[in-house]
């Protein structure tokens, strides 16, 4: 048989071999951060099974100096991290499993999710953050997110562990800053994680929309219900080509499997099964890093209410096109108008509407608005400028909003919501956005053709309505007595079917 014969045979191998560093760093990237999901709900059962819980605890490697004490039964936000970063002990049959190489990975955190427990703890939610979100780090200006933890390793001094613990610490920084979020917690997970717990809990159960055959990840799948093993299972979360919004489905996926397999867990018996769940806790409890801080049985008892069904997922809002360039890099957009009422509605917070609306009005005087006309209109801005100043408000010079809008939106500075309470109650109607792009009250006129209202004979605003969410992507209810908008998650089971 000739040699040319032969290629057919090994071709796939070839294939495989011929894969860019950038799709392998993909693949660990996208599989690293699931262990930790299925630890959370599996430590509920731990502090209740004494020796496992604790050969599950002693394995994992603690690292200090990064977050403060919290208050255990409050709101808890984790911050679980994701890299390419491998264990020493790696074997050469484990490599080849997961389609990867002894290369020494990259320390970039390509997968950020915070995971928000309420105090209740009877429902856990993960917000994944796109790993090229262009945002602030602090001390670094703009920058892709993943780059934020090795900023912070490669500007300090002293142990692995020092290093580690500054780069978590400049993570958790440009988060907070992001979110307005408290991080309580940080859990770290390798590479090894995900492949050990599939192939300790043994086949999960999924279903896809269509039927699947992407070469760069090994994903060969029908359309329909199925069960995938281990290796199946990281081929199912790794697959990006053919889908159609690419990375963004590759995330719903992990969402995805992490649900299905939290439930599988919690209704199939794992912790009453000592046999599997010794074999689950040693496959997963020496790949895991965590702060010191992180109290297992504390969160266990504030997780002992959780249902299967009681997970959901989201992803930061993106903008309309979410891909954009900054400095020649392509990057994820974030909608930070938005983010706040985003991020106030699935953590069970208000929206800045119902803030607004709760607020205590400024006095006019005291409060400088400024008009953008994005309704395309003859001295829109002017015009509104002027019922402004007639009732009393300082005043910025008319302007054009940098585009068209529909919904006409008062944005307002952190903490400015009485001062945009005054600015609202004379324009009834109008949306209520957050944002730091302005530095006063901000009205942008929208196409919906909305317009203040002028001075009432006793000197006050002609109406005095509540604002209202409108239309737009940031608004939120009008008044206090009218509940949040829906939370923009997603609960998934076996039996959902996903690209």
């Amino acid at each position: 048989m000739t040699r040319y014969d032969d290629m057919p045979l090994y071709e796939p191998e070839r294939k495989r071999r011929q894969w860019s560093d950038g799709r392998k760093k993909r693949l660990r990237r996208t599989i690293s951060w699931l262990a930790f999901g299925v630890v959370v709900l599996l430590v509920a059962g731990f502090a209740y099974v004494g020796f496992t819980y604790w050969h599950f605890a002693s394995g994992i490697h603690r690292v200090g100096g990064v977050v403060g004490n919290s208050a255990p039964g409050t709101d808890q936000n984790i911050l679980l991290i994701g890299n390419d970063e491998r264990p020493a002990n790696m074997t050469a049959q484990q490599y080849q499993q997961l389609s990867t190489t002894a290369d020494g990975g990259s320390a970039n955190t390509d997968t950020m999710i915070l995971l928000h427990i309420p105090a209740n703890g009877s429902s856990a939610t993960l917000i994944s953050f796109p790993r090229d979100s262009w945002v602030s780090i602090p001390g670094h200006g703009k920058g892709k997110l993943n780059a934020a933890y090795v900023y912070g390793m490669n500007g300090a001094t002293g142990t692995a562990d020092q290093k580690d613990a500054a780069g978590v610490k400049l993570l958790i920084s440009t988060i907070q800053n992001l979110t307005d979020l408290k991080i309580n917690h940080y859990v770290k997970v390798s590479l090894l994680s995900f492949y050990n717990i599939a192939n300790a809990l043994g086949p999960v159960t999924v279903c896809l929309n269509h039927a699947v055959d992407d070469p760069y990840s090994g994903a060969n799948f029908p359309a329909g219900v199925q069960k995938l093993n281990a290796t199946q299972a990281l081929q199912f979360v790794r697959q990006r080509h053919g889908l159609p919004n690419g990375d963004l489905d590759r995330a719903a996926r992990q969402q995805y499997f992490l649900s299905v397999e939290a439930q599988q867990i919690l209704n199939a018996g794992t912790l009453l099964n000592p046999v599997k769940l010794n074999n689950v806790v040693g496959a997963i409890s020496s790949s895991l890093e965590m702060d010191d801080k992180l109290n297992l049985i504390s969160l266990a008892t504030q997780l002992k209410g959780l249902k299967s069904g009681g997970i959901k997922s989201a992803t930061v809002p993106l903008m309309p096109d979410p891909y954009g360039t900054e400095n020649g890099q392509s990057v994820v957009l974030i909608n930070y108008d938005a983010l706040p009422d985003f991020l106030a509605t699935v953590t069970g917070g208000k929206t800045a509407a119902q803030r607004v609306a709760a607020a205590k009005a400024a006095d006019p005087a005291s409060v400088t608005v400024d008009v953008l006309n994005g309704a395309g209109t003859a001295r829109g801005s002017s015009t509104a400028l002027a019922t402004y100043k007639s009732l009393g408000f300082q005043t910025g010079q008319p302007a054009d909003a940098p585009s068209s809008q529909q919904t006409t939106t008062i944005y307002f500075p952190k903490g400015d919501e009485g001062a945009a309470k005054a600015v609202a109650a004379a324009l009834p109607g109008a949306a209520i956005a957050q944002s730091s792009d302005y530095k006063h009250v901000t009205v942008i006129l929208g196409t919906d053709g909305l317009m203040p209202k002028g001075a009432d004979s006793s000197g006050g605003s002609s109406s005095s309505q509540a604002p209202s969410s409108g239309s737009g992507t940031s608004g939120g209810s009008g008044a206090s007595s009218t509940p949040a908008p829906s939370a923009p998650t997603k609960n998934y089971n076996k039996t959902t079917c996903i690209n």
